[in-house]
């Protein structure tokens, strides 16, 4: 039986017209190849495209897909001023070996219809996806859903890096990492190269999975996980 969020069980395509849709994979696909371009970059390549879009529309699809520019500061969501931001412990620390460090993320992925977000934590030294689980909204709680299936999985980490956005930032996700003794690191200022693994994972997903296939639905979605996504992830 698949484990799948209550959040993603009844998945409703957004309210977005079709060439909206269509504008956001193009964005995504731009912003893999080219992660540092920002709003005004992207409507000149979109104009490229034949897409006649305002900064402002572009603007809007970026916050709704999670996606910033790595530059200055990598994260794929907003931070919440109310929450703690923890020390960056990676600075001068050498992984050197399995369950030292752990990572995770968030990433857009575009579907037939709509949209949908999938996170995922990886192990830093063997570059392994221990979890990763999707959802139809932005919310802390398929985030944690991916932290308790690899605790579960795989044990714990020392250390748990992430970006400062809220789902990570918010007490009952770095509550359940200290629940576990584990250290808490998030990324500071600058630290863009601290994503470049985890965005290979997302270039790997989606261009030799998600662009060759259109999902139906996120169950559709979810069942890729014991066919080709499996391969890639």
């Amino acid at each position: 039986m698949l484990e799948i969020s209550r959040a993603s069980a009844y998945y409703k395509p957004k309210g977005e017209s079709q060439e909206t849709l269509d504008i956001m994979k193009v964005i995504d696909d731009i912003h893999l190849k080219y992660p540092f371009m920002g709003s005004r970059r992207l409507v000149d390549e979109l104009a490229k495209l034949n897409y006649q879009v305002n900064r402002k529309k572009v603007t809007r699809l970026m916050r709704l897909m999670g996606i910033l520019v790595l530059y200055p500061k990598p994260k794929t969501t907003e931070p919440d001023k109310a929450h703690r931001i923890y020390p960056y412990l990676l600075r001068d620390t050498e992984v050197t070996y399995a369950n030292q460090v752990w990572a995770t993320d968030i990433s857009y992925i575009p579907m037939a219809k709509g949209f949908v977000y999938v996170v995922a934590i990886i192990d830093w030294f063997s570059r392994k996806v221990l979890s990763w689980k999707l959802s139809n909204t932005l919310d802390t709680h398929f985030c944690l859903e991916a932290l308790d299936e690899a605790l579960q999985r795989y044990g714990k980490p020392q250390i748990f890096n992430s970006d400062q956005g809220c789902q990570f930032t918010s007490d009952v996700f770095t509550g359940k990492l200290k629940e576990n003794g584990i250290k808490i690191s998030m990324d500071g200022k600058g630290r863009w190269v601290d994503n470049v693994m985890i965005e290979r994972l997302w270039r790997s997903l989606k261009y030799e999975e998600v662009y060759l296939k259109a999902y139906d639905s996120i169950r559709e979605a979810e069942r890729a996980r014991d066919r080709q996504l499996l391969r890639i992830l």
